[in-house]
């Protein structure tokens, strides 16, 4: 260490610190990394790895470097490789330091604590997640530093893995805290199982302690006790909260003023849809590309601004179970989609409105600008219009906003008055506080400004004076302010010039009067940069003093924005106000699958209905491949979600009774990496269903037990159903090719069949995709292989084979496979025999033992014979 320069001495004290990250330190108009750090960036970065001298013994040591300007490009590549940066800024002037400059680390960016616009998702919310886990339950806290938003649940049970994986997957955090002594080796794999994209990191257990926490959350919020934020019977969410804000104040060094207090998160007060039902609906990315366009977001989302946006994918995520605030939602939306002018008008005032949540977070974090103040302050200044617009609502939820929202006519006038309406992006160029607002810095603004008038004047006295037409008064940061003369003019240079610097056509000379107004200008600049920045720092205090007023504004405007556009899109694509009722009766008149129906698939979409109630709460499902199954089940998925998000629903008329999860088991897939095959993926899944599943879920179940033999797959299908019928009694929508599982509803009173109708024309099949009652027993497989384009010859032999399964060809038999010695439960049982005749018919007690011995032979020769055949 002693061998090392000054400044690589400062780099290892602050590197220290930070030893688990990438450390930036500023050098100049750079970042450089070094050492370990410069291997690992420069590797991640694709950039070139140099060296440095490190000793007076010029020994070199690894460096990299990225440019100031740009380098939040390179600061987003770290973290999506996984890494951590540390922000190391120079803190004080270089003209002013003795020896070295003075540095500090001023935040750390980690994946769960981005504040920077360029680095987020606008439309998506950015998680930070912390868990604490006992041997009774879990409590686990998520904020988004960037919105401020902060909350935080607690579950018991002994499955502790279990619970935690389902929060980390309802939550999708970009970062996960955990203390160091829970993460056992079972732990770890489950999270690398299911979480794998969610980067871990490890804290001291202290910090997870209740007592810790309970005074970082009462300080920091000015509380005397928990109760004031609803956690004082939630020890484990308290703990995990905790854990989440000490995260944030070592990270950010910032006040966080912006970041709301914690509020606890009531899990029986929404809709539950596992990762899996999310996935199997495509409720935010398609299953192919996750791609926005074709999920049900893609096709909901109308909002105007971020706020709406991310607001939406929450309703989406989260249905709601109270009846009373689902009407509230859909009494809003029903007034907007009744009056076109209104939703329009409120479509032109939010489209002024910028993203206040994020702006907030930014504002009152580090490395606020006068940019972000004045976008604020743009969208604040449409507060007043907002509110005026929504006086002429009736909805309650729109009255409600009408009601809350501030016009905070305080903070803009502090924010008009104070700043430029252009300022340059950061605060140490000057040019930001605008004129009449600080006397101090008029003062030295008409210094400056007459300083440099008489610097102009100066120009036209010296060319009168010298006879010089070509003199010149020029300034730069080298040399400051100088005379430039020409070389063939310098005999006419006065003997007051002090020569300063020789060009090639040129000298530049300085006099005691410049240097001396010199002086007072650049003093006065000096001045003036330091008193704007203290000026826009003490702006930036009071304005974030109002944090939370302006907040409950950002709410405001990003439930009227979501009920707009849930309005917007109902409006345009004919959707019905569906009755909701806790009643268990699933009616839907004309039903269309709110995705599909908006994709131009060369043909308008059938509708479909489904009644499903006490009578007929198990529906089986059978019809062919591509005749439309998959797109029904969905739809009926969908539109429940739909309804309980509070909004309109794609049918002609709805009623739905309040459901409490939805549970699907579509698709085939497998699990490579954690060693699971598709139909072990198949059977967990399953499995989570018929254990958690209740009387009040909706079950949508495709092809059960399709992963196996024929045989297994059917008995386990038909085992599946009867555990639902009898022992959940939940709604339940079972497609299956398995056409046995028709026999259902003989034996089970509320089972009930449909099929996906087709007609056969010209040795050719029809999809009517119409569903209807009745069961199905053709699957059409050999016909839709051949529209997917299957050879001919493959085509013409599966016919033939098929032929030969049905009986239809008996001169010719099928080897017997080992399938074929299966129990076949639900094969149809085979006509006699005549040999099995002639043996019925016989009347033994009339038989004589040698009639019954010769009666016995002749029977043999028979089934000799008939085997012979």
């Amino acid at each position: 260490m002693d061998e090392l320069t000054p400044m690589l001495r400062q780099y290892n004290r602050i590197k220290d610190r930070h030893r688990n990250s990438i450390l930036f330190f500023r050098m100049g108009d750079f970042y450089e990394m070094f050492f370990e750090d410069a291997k690992v960036a420069s590797a991640i970065l694709e950039i070139a790895l140099t060296s440095r001298d490190s000793t007076r013994k010029e020994d070199r040591v690894p460096m990299c470097g990225v440019p100031y300007h740009a380098a939040k490009g390179y600061i987003a590549k770290l973290l999506r490789a996984g890494k951590t940066v540390a922000i190391c800024e120079q803190v004080e002037d270089p003209k002013l330091a003795k020896g070295i400059v003075r540095r500090e680390v001023v935040r750390v960016i980690t994946p769960g604590t981005i504040l920077e616009p360029e680095l987020l998702d606008e439309n998506a919310s950015n998680f930070l997640a912390a868990a604490h886990i006992s041997d009774r339950g879990i409590g686990v806290a998520f904020a988004d530093i960037s919105t401020g938003e902060f909350q935080a649940t607690e579950r018991e049970g002994s499955n502790v893995h279990e619970l935690l994986v389902e929060e980390l997957l309802r939550v999708g955090p970009s970062e996960f805290l955990f203390s160091s002594s829970a993460m056992d080796s079972a732990l770890k794999a489950s999270l690398n199982r299911n979480c794998a994209n969610i980067p871990l990191r490890p804290l001291d257990d202290w910090i997870f302690s209740l007592s810790q926490a309970t005074t970082l959350l009462t300080s920091h919020y000015g509380l005397h006790s928990l109760s004031g934020l609803g956690l004082d019977h939630m020890p484990l969410a308290t703990s995990a909260a905790g854990a989440v804000l000490h995260y944030l104040k070592e990270t950010c060094r910032a006040s966080l003023h912006h970041l709301k207090r914690p509020a606890p998160f009531i899990r029986s007060e929404y809709m539950i849809l596992d990762v899996n039902t999310q996935r199997n609906l495509e409720l935010q990315g398609t299953l192919r590309d996750k791609s926005k366009r074709g999920s049900l977001l893609g096709i909901l989302d109308a909002t105007i601004t971020s706020m709406g946006t991310r607001r939406l994918r929450n309703w989406i995520t989260h249905p709601l179970m109270d009846r009373e605030r689902i009407l509230a939602r859909q009494e809003a939306i029903a007034e907007l989609v009744q009056s076109n002018a209104l939703r329009i008008r409120i479509r032109n005032v939010l489209k002024e409105i910028h993203d206040v949540e994020r702006l907030v977070g930014r504002i009152c974090g580090p490395g606020a600008n006068a940019r972000d103040m004045v976008m604020l302050k743009d969208s604040l200044l449409r507060m007043p219009v907002l509110k005026e617009t929504l006086r002429e609502t009736s909805a309650r939820l729109m009255q409600a906003a009408y009601q809350s929202l501030d016009p905070v006519e305080d903070v803009t006038s502090l924010i008009v008055r104070a700043l430029v309406d252009a300022p340059p992006v950061t605060i140490t160029e000057g040019n930001i506080i605008r004129d009449g607002y600080s006397p101090e810095l008029d003062s030295l603004r008409t210094l400056v400004r007459d300083g440099k008038d008489w610097i102009a004047q100066l120009q036209k006295k010296e060319i009168r004076r010298t006879g010089i037409s070509s003199l010149k008064v020029s300034y730069n940061k080298v040399f400051g302010y100088y005379i430039e003369v020409t070389k063939p003019n310098l005999s006419l240079v006065p003997p007051d010039y002090i020569r300063k610097q020789t060009l090639v056509n040129a000298e530049r000379f300085v006099t005691p009067e410049l240097k001396e107004r010199e002086a007072a200008i650049l003093g006065a600049e000096e001045k003036m940069t330091a008193l704007e920045g203290d000026l826009f720092r003490a702006l930036r205090e009071q304005v974030c003093g109002q944090t939370e007023r302006i907040q409950t504004n950002a709410d405001l405007v990003a439930e009227v924005d979501t009920v707009q556009s849930l309005a917007h899109v109902a409006a345009a694509n004919d959707y019905c106000r569906p009755e909701i009722s806790t009643s268990f009766e699933l009616k839907l008149e004309e039903g269309r699958h709110p995705v599909l129906e908006q994709l131009n698939l060369g043909q308008p979409f059938v509708p479909n209905d489904t009644d499903i109630d006490e009578r007929g709460a198990l529906l089986v499902i059978t019809g062919p491949n591509m005749a439309g199954k998959s797109t029904y089940l969905r739809q009926v998925a969908l539109i429940v979600l739909m309804a309980q998000m509070g909004g309109f629903v794609p049918a002609r008329q709805a009623a739905i009774g309040l459901v409490d999860r939805i549970f699907t088991r579509v698709g085939a897939s497998d699990n490579l990496v954690g060693g699971e095959s598709t139909f072990m993926v198949e059977m967990s899944e399953t499995a989570n269903i018929l254990n958690n599943a209740t009387r009040q879920s909706l079950i949508v179940l495709d092809e059960i037990g399709r992963g196996t033999s024929t045989y297994d797959g059917m008995s386990i299908a038909w085992a599946v159903a009867e555990h639902i019928h009898n022992n959940i009694g939940a709604k339940t929508l079972f497609a299956t090719h398995y056409h046995e599982l028709t026999d259902l509803a003989k034996e089970l009173r509320r089972v009930k069949n449909l099929n996906v109708a087709v007609r056969e024309w010209n040795n050719q099949v029809v999809f009517l995709y119409k569903v209807i009652d009745g069961s199905s027993d053709h699957s059409y497989g050999i016909h839709v292989a051949k529209l997917a384009g299957l050879p001919g010859n493959v085509i013409a032999r599966a016919r033939e084979v098929l032929s030969e399964l049905e009986g239809v060809n008996p001169a010719r038999r099928l080897k017997p496979t080992s399938e074929s010695n299966q129990l076949q439960l639900f094969a149809p049982v085979a006509a006699a025999s005549p040999l099995e005749d002639e043996l019925k018919s016989l009347d033994i007690d009339r038989l004589t033992p040698l009639e019954a011995l010769a009666k016995l032979a002749e029977l043999k020769r028979k089934l000799n014979k008939e085997g012979d055949r």
